[in-house]
């Protein structure tokens, strides 16, 4: 069987905030909000700059 698509989740896309680029994609549970700690950012690798970087939410 398939699985089904949830309704209550959407894509978000990770913005590094120091090269500009779209690294990452990570789906949130849109009926509860933005978790707080999405919001503040996720240190995350950018390639570009072969370096754990600052990654805030940008919505496409």
């Amino acid at each position: 069987m398939a699985k089904k698509k949830s309704a209550g989740r959407e894509y978000m896309w990770l913005q590094c905030t120091q090269s500009g680029d779209l690294n990452y994609r990570t789906s949130i549970n849109a009926k509860g909000g933005i978790p707080e700690k999405l919001k503040a950012g996720l240190m995350k690798y950018c390639p570009r700059l072969r370096t754990h970087t600052l990654h805030k939410i940008k919505k496409k």
